[in-house]
């Protein structure tokens, strides 16, 4: 098993972004996209962000590889996520969330030998997995999942 916290990832502005500082917060990560069915999804990221945010981080993560659904830049990225969403989350640049250049965050996420508790395959947009107070994997939801679902927030309570 991998230590989660060692894991490194680059804001939207390319900023590290160090996962310890949120050590005793539950971290929901989504792979995020603009032009997908499941976009409107953002809203209720937000108010699970805004809801939970003593005990939760929510972190958009954009991937360009599900139907090709998020091609824009960063700047792009970061204008749509808050002029039609109003997001604060954090989001943080956009990777490959399977295959060949797959970024560790998911080889992570995905890997029951990494993150010790079970594997999976991202299928598409909007998938959803949440990260304990500990940095251990409790589980992940597909893309059907909302976030405002009791799948996800029994944990949060």
């Amino acid at each position: 098993m991998t230590n989660f916290y060692d894991i490194k990832i680059d804001s939207l502005q390319g900023k590290p972004i160090n996962f310890s500082t949120y050590k005793n917060k539950y971290i929901l990560f989504v792979n995020v996209a603009s032009k997908c069915g499941f976009t409107p999804q953002y809203k209720d990221l937000q108010i699970l962000s805004d809801t939970y945010k003593e005990n939760l981080v929510v972190i958009g993560i954009p991937c360009n590889q599900f139907g090709k659904q998020e091609p824009g830049n960063s700047d792009e990225i970061e204008e749509f996520c808050q002029v039609n969403y109003g997001v604060s989350f954090l989001i943080t640049e956009k990777i490959d969330v399977k295959g060949d250049n797959q970024h560790p965050l998911y080889t992570w996420l995905t890997s029951k030998k990494l993150n010790g508790k079970k594997s999976s395959s991202v299928k598409w947009n909007f998938q959803k997995y949440i990260i304990d107070k500990e940095g251990k994997l409790i589980d992940y939801y597909f893309s059907i999942t909302k976030p405002l679902s009791s799948k996800i927030t029994k944990h949060l309570k």
